[in-house]
């Protein structure tokens, strides 16, 4: 499978796991979405009156949805990432229509990231260098996932783009250590790795090759140092490369005939239902490597496990499109998308771009 047929899959399964958390986002009381949804969703689904999202529509993009389009527009228009570009756009699309407060602008609902921005860049006339705040979410992590697609050949680039912008709107080192971690795990995924017990080892090889900006002190399979050893292998803006190993202990968990998590929607309740990315990311590294061949089964147990099962579907269903290919999503996922046919234009465009030049 060509580079751009799985980068074209990364971005639009990611697009489809934030749509489908549109309708039944933010339920932490089971019993009470089983009550609104039944007990298996199955697709695209209209908000509740007084929730999250109240009046928007089964298909629509949440607000991370949007600026994730806005990022990639950017990136096929300008054949490239182009922060002056995309800071813009988030200036005049999004940041003018917001007021601060959460449940108004684009997409229904403002999360903290956006609306700490909001403040620093609109209320403070602060620049984008400026802006960054403490939300331990995963709205970067999910917008990134077109900077991984596009240069997945590319292990230093994923690293410095994908740091770059999310420290616009979030500057905590230990998240962006780990939205870093995860779209350098997407960017392999699109090269045609697999989400599995070795992955980690090959992210860690890119560490000790000085292409990825994370500290490490252990040598090979993290063995102590010896006695008079000059210092790390490597040394990086991230003090650890924890975050790169991850996944693959979750794969592990998943090929461990001893360990089981059933039905796989439960994960959410293993791993954590809250927003912050250290609940998110084991859930979506599990479901990526359970159903890496199944696009479909990863989004609907992301989705049907509540709590933040936007973000958790948005995360599983690029680890999971990246390794299908947009091919390897079912139809109904996709034309089920609002505008679903200008998305995947772009999402093929920058596929064509990600794709190396023989």
């Amino acid at each position: 499978m060509k580079i751009a047929e799985r980068a074209a899959g990364a971005v639009i399964g990611a697009l489809i796991g934030d749509a489908l958390g549109l309708g039944p986002h933010w339920y932490y009381d089971l019993t009470e979405l089983r009550e609104d949804y039944g007990d298996w969703i199955t697709g695209y689904t209209d908000p509740k009156p007084g929730r999250y999202h109240a009046g928007m529509k089964a298909g629509q993009s949440s607000q991370t949805g949007l600026i994730l389009v806005m990022l990639l527009r950017s990136l096929v228009e300008n054949g490239g990432y182009n922060e002056e570009d995309f800071t813009e756009r988030l200036d005049r699309e999004l940041l003018s229509h917001l007021d601060g407060t959460p449940m108004h602008g684009p997409g229904g609902y403002t999360n903290q990231s956006i609306r700490e921005a909001y403040r620093r860049r609109v209320g403070q006339k602060l620049g984008w260098d400026r802006v960054g705040g403490h939300a331990d979410t995963t709205e970067a992590a999910e917008r990134a996932v077109v900077l991984a697609a596009r240069y997945a050949i590319s292990p230093q680039k994923v690293a410095a783009t994908v740091s770059a912008n999310c420290m616009l709107t979030q500057s905590d080192e230990a998240i962006v250590a780990m939205t870093t971690a995860f779209n350098c795990v997407v960017a392999l995924l699109v090269t045609g790795e697999k989400l599995d017990s070795v992955l980690s080892d090959k992210l860690m090889v890119q560490v000790k090759a000085g292409n990825l900006p994370f500290h490490v002190v252990t040598g090979h399979n993290r063995t102590m140092p010896r006695p008079g050893d000059p210092g790390a292998p490597r040394r990086g803006k991230f003090s650890s490369p924890d975050a790169l190993l991850t996944p693959s202990y979750m794969a592990e968990a998943v090929e461990d005939p001893a360990i089981r998590i059933e039905p796989a929607w439960k994960v959410s309740i293993a791993y954590g239902m809250p927003c912050a990315i250290y609940h998110q990311l084991p859930a979506a590294y599990y479901l990526g490597a359970r159903f890496r061949n199944d696009f479909e089964s990863a989004v609907l147990h992301a989705l049907n496990g509540g709590g933040q099962n936007m973000s958790r579907a948005c995360l599983t269903g690029a680890l999971v499109g990246a390794q299908v290919g947009l091919s390897g999503i079912p139809d109904r996922f996709v034309t089920g998308l609002e505008n679903y046919s200008e998305l995947v234009t772009l999402a093929r465009r920058l596929g064509e771009q990600a794709e190396p030049v023989h």
